[in-house]
């Protein structure tokens, strides 16, 4: 799927929308009243063409990893992700991402992203993937800012011919050792903290 450019942003883009950071309001997807604002954002941006099948696949399963931004009511921005099982890995998968054009270069859009992959590391993913049309500078620039790779050139991949690369974000995988050490001791303070706290009966 695709990434609308989101990192930059002409300047005369960028100028058409006055705001500050406070004034954007970020949202978790919360029922069918958002999904037309999710549709209309990224049929009026991505060059992909997507039915209402597959947005309501991603908002009906995966709910809390869609975000979207507002401003003074307005939906400027969202982010549909996913997440699941993959050849053996639990890996995030980031389908939509759209800030619309007066808006970009402000941090909406690396905010939205930040948001879903958090939530997809709380949830266990160990990667996290995507894909991004190798002529998109935007989108291309704000993954790199936030640690993602480019794991494999796409040929032709989208249906206007362009290519894309497939981007991907590895999270640290945790040390056994460190995890049985934090676990014993998280079990002996406990233990000490139920002696200390403990009613004794006689």
């Amino acid at each position: 799927m695709a990434a609308a450019e989101c990192g930059g942003g002409s300047p005369a883009a960028a100028a058409a929308a006055e705001f500050t950071a406070a004034e954007i309001e970020y949202v978790s997807y919360g029922g069918e009243h958002h999904l037309p604002l999710v549709m209309s954002l990224v049929d009026d941006e991505l060059s992909e063409p997507y039915s209402i099948f597959t947005y309501r696949y991603f908002v009906y399963l995966w709910p809390h990893l869609t975000f979207l931004a507002f401003h003074k009511g307005k939906c400027v921005g969202t982010v549909v992700c996913k997440m699941g099982d993959h050849r053996g890995t639990f890996r995030g998968y980031i389908a939509m991402l759209v800030v619309i054009k007066s808006y970009r270069g402000r941090g909406i859009a690396t905010e939205l992203v930040t948001r879903s992959i958090r939530v997809m590391m709380e949830s266990g993913c160990e990667e996290v993937t995507l894909e991004a049309e190798v002529t998109n500078k935007g989108a291309l620039a704000l993954y790199g800012r936030l640690g993602f790779i480019r794991a494999k050139r796409l040929y032709r991949y989208y249906l206007n011919g362009v290519d894309a690369f497939r981007l991907k974000l590895l999270f640290p995988r945790p040390d056994p050792a460190l995890l049985s050490a934090n676990k014993d001791g998280r079990h002996k303070q406990h233990a000490e903290n139920s002696a200390e706290s403990s009613p004794i009966y006689i």
